[in-house]
């Protein structure tokens, strides 16, 4: 799935993706707990919490997601299918993380679990809405976050509409680790094109895109997140975000931290240090 490099900034991504596209270097990311689910349905619905949790302090995400995760035992996937949304309320009571609320996610899972009931995993239902004529996977994406809220109660913005011109950073998130797979992302939904995702674009990845040149619009929304896909997918038309968590690595090392020699780089991501979720 590599690209081609295309001129000195290809080079310089690919050697970068070389340098910290690792697992190594995941912690601290709340990717780091879907290594243990082997993967299908499981998997599936890990990500999707850990994903709609990544926003805020790091500690503070790894700390929700935990606590979620293990609120919804060995088998998360299962436990959403086989539970009402009363019980996965009662199951989630006193959970908070930020604004969201133990009824937020319950209603998220709800929704998870209607749809692994009717289809047997999530990614087999987000396969068969991305159309093969599709540049990207935004009118799949559009019908499976309606999919997801439907049904009682809301996830509020765990849950962000495609519709509303938001980037839907933690929406593209989850798909990047579903979607691809490599050393990093653990992949599994083979259904689904690499060639078709959006960069998970957060205030971070936006500043980082603004100083290569990827992007001169001044807000982190939707158009942006597809502008700056576009340009990457000029240096890896099969993998548009494959820089992704290695762009994303820079805002958690200064230069000094980071490995040699790629110390160059850290002038992508500006100064000051910052959560890989944030």
């Amino acid at each position: 799935m590599s690209g081609l490099p295309t001129g000195p900034l290809g080079d310089a991504l690919e050697e970068l993706y070389a340098g910290l596209n690792r697992r190594e270097h995941v912690h601290p990311d709340p990717l780091e707990f879907l290594y243990r689910y082997e993967g299908g349905p499981d998997r599936d619905v890990a990500g999707l919490v850990a994903s709609s949790l990544a926003y805020g302090r790091v500690k503070q995400i790894l700390r929700s997601v935990e606590d979620a995760l293990g609120r919804l035992g060995p088998a998360p996937a299962r436990f959403a299918a086989e539970s009402s949304k009363s019980e996965l309320s009662a199951a989630l009571t006193g959970f908070r993380h930020r604004f969201a609320t133990g009824d937020d996610l319950a209603a998220l899972l709800s929704g998870a679990g209607r749809i692994v009931r009717r289809y047997g995993t999530l990614g087999a239902r987000f396969s068969a809405l991305v159309d093969d004529t599709d540049e990207t996977v935004l009118p799949g994406l559009r019908a499976f976050a309606a999919e997801l809220a439907e049904g009682t109660g809301t996830p509020g913005h765990l849950l962000p509409c495609p519709d509303r011109g938001s980037a839907c950073k933690r929406l593209h998130l989850f798909l990047r680790w579903m979607v691809r797979r490599d050393e990093v992302d653990p992949g599994g939904w083979d259904g689904v094109s690499p060639a078709k995702l959006v960069v998970p674009l957060d205030t971070h990845m936006h500043r980082i895109s603004l100083a290569l040149g990827l992007t001169r619009r001044k807000s982190a929304d939707l158009a942006t997140a597809l502008e700056v896909t576009r340009a990457f997918r000029k240096f890896s038309p099969e993998d548009p975000v494959k820089y992704d968590f290695a762009l994303t690595r820079l805002g958690i090392w200064k230069g000094a931290d980071l490995p040699e020699p790629l110390r160059r780089f850290a002038g992508w991501a500006g100064h000051e240090r910052r959560d890989p979720a944030d």
